[in-house]
């Protein structure tokens, strides 16, 4: 059983096609039960983020697995065949780890994929699709992405996604702080945007949010106030920023909504900041004259700016990183010779017990223990080594060479002396 690791991301597929293949949270532990299930996979796991979709299997088939994705999304194969990868085990050992490290992320070194990379092991253990082979790749994952954190600059001077938002709205508009600033949804990311915007004092801010209590709260943190998510068509021609995040599996903003919010603004611009995946914007409304509409593979430019300063971490990182795929796959190589180390330590104490047995009798009849211990210690002897030597005696001159360097490796000895 190999591992492989396969998907596509930022690098490989546009976001129109990334979007394709997303896989929404709570949908996550049937989609793994389904994979295990309807395909030759021994173990899976899944990570699904707004930059990649990628799955993480232990198969003889990765193909399979590759089609059932498209499959699971009811697309032709075809689709997204020029976007995938597949990556073979040492390959996909090395890129689990670069991407925990944030060494594969649209934002060198952000800390965000590990949590989610943590999230998608939880995901599978609970969907009971994480086997002991997944697991321990998993653990050594977080592990490798906590020495290459603590151990370089890898996380220094990042510009976030967050950061990259303010500074887009600051190419339309002079200044944040006259503006009003509508954050759709409440999660992790309208969190760290809401941070961001805050610290420059935005005329308004608000949180539209299905869950009016999570809304609430996350607005009185930053001062400002909430409203309910069904209500921002509504209202959404008072703002002049808006920020979108959710979990959609649709877009939440229609181009009919933003044109009559553009109409009652009397044309005056908007920016729109779309972080989500599938996509909360229409796309359609990017083309209208007065929004200035932003997705996240319009981010790369702006996250971009400090990555030469990380260069130097990157090269230290990669040299961990290198070290330690190496012990990984030494240990799944190791692993495969379990079942041979077994069954000799089963064989040799089966001769143990076998000689105490014999020797207990012996001691039961009034035997001499001298010589008692004497025959247990000739019987041990003879039985163990009764394979080597008749595997040496037995084998043919072609093979007696390399059988003879080959026990002597294994019994530490040096006939030379």
């Amino acid at each position: 059983m190999q591992l492989f690791a396969l998907g596509i991301n930022h690098h490989t597929a546009p976001l129109a096609v990334r979007e394709q293949v997303a896989f929404p949270a709570d949908g996550l532990p049937q989609a793994l039960n389904d994979l295990i299930s309807a395909k030759p996979v021994r173990e899976a796991a899944i990570l699904s983020t707004c930059n990649r979709t990628e799955l993480y299997c232990a198969t003889e088939a990765p193909q399979q697995a590759a089609d059932w994705l498209a499959e699971y999304h009811r697309l032709p194969p075809h689709n997204i065949a020029p976007f995938l990868y597949t990556l073979p085990q040492g390959d996909a050992v090395r890129h689990m780890f670069r991407v925990a490290s944030g060494l594969d992320s649209m934002v060198l070194g952000e800390p965000q994929i590990l949590g989610q990379m943590k999230q998608a092991a939880r995901t599978a253990e609970e969907a009971g699709t994480l086997g002991a082979l997944l697991n321990k790749l998993f653990q050594r994952t977080f592990a490798v992405a906590k020495e290459v954190r603590s151990t370089t600059a890898i996380g220094a001077n990042i510009v976030s996604m967050a950061a990259a938002a303010v500074r887009l709205s600051e190419r339309i508009f002079e200044s944040v702080a006259e503006q009003r600033v509508l954050f759709i949804g409440a999660g992790e990311m309208i969190e760290l945007c809401a941070a961001h915007f805050a610290g420059h004092k935005p005329r308004r801010l608000t949180i539209a949010n299905r869950t009016a209590e999570r809304g609430q709260g996350l607005a009185e943190r930053f001062g400002g106030d909430a409203i309910r998510l069904d209500v921002v068509g509504d209202c959404l021609h008072v703002y002049d920023v808006v920020v979108s995040c959710t979990a959609s599996p649709v877009p939440v903003l229609g181009l009919g909504t933003v044109e009559r919010a553009l109409k009652a603004r009397r044309h005056r611009p908007m920016v729109m900041v779309d972080l989500a995946l599938p996509r909360d914007i229409e796309a359609e409304v990017g083309e209208l004259d007065d929004v200035f509409l932003y997705t996240l593979d319009d981010l790369a430019e702006i996250v971009d700016s400090g990555v030469e300063a990380r260069q130097a971490a990157v090269v230290e990182a990669e040299a961990i990183i290198d070290s330690r795929v190496s012990h990984f796959l030494h240990w799944v190589q190791a692993r495969d010779s379990v079942p041979t180390i077994r069954a000799l330590r089963d064989q040799a104490e089966r001769t143990r017990r076998h000689e105490v047995e014999r020797a207990l009798r012996l001691l039961g009849k009034g035997e001499d223990p001298r010589r008692v211990l004497e025959a247990l210690s000739h019987g041990l002897t003879n039985k163990l080594m009764h394979g080597p030597t008749h595997a040496l005696n037995q084998s043919e001159d072609a093979d007696r060479d390399a059988l003879s360097r080959l026990v002597a490796r294994i019994f530490h000895l040096h006939p030379e002396d």
